[in-house]
């Protein structure tokens, strides 16, 4: 795979955030990087992983990772190019394609 697409798939995602509305940041969980931290402009948040791919145990346990310690409920999602839309933990797991598609995914759809 080229490693670039991983990188790519974080461009898209960061220009579509931003269209959608909100305040993006890059954040961090002690040592490990979240890859988008939104803040809605209600002041609620949403959490972003991104992965090209997960179907590898260590890839997903690294990208999951990143959610430990996050004690507030809003929403968290893990955004990759894989078929499964499955909840990890109260994380989401939803293809990036379907994602795009669907429109914003905020707790709040006013917000």
């Amino acid at each position: 795979m080229d490693e670039n697409l991983g990188h790519k798939l974080e461009n898209v995602i960061y220009f579509e955030l931003l269209r959608r509305g909100g305040k993006v940041y890059v954040g961090k969980n002690n040592e490990k990087e979240i890859d988008f931290i939104v803040q809605k402009s209600n002041n609620e948040y949403e959490y972003y992983q991104v992965a090209y791919t997960v179907s590898d145990e260590k890839t997903l346990a690294r990208e999951l990772a990143a959610f430990q310690n996050i004690r507030d409920s809003y929403p968290k999602y893990l955004l990759t190019m894989d078929f499964d839309k499955t909840n990890i933990n109260g994380i989401q797991k939803i293809n990036v394609i379907d994602w795009l598609l669907d429109g914003p995914h905020s707790a709040n759809p006013s917000a």
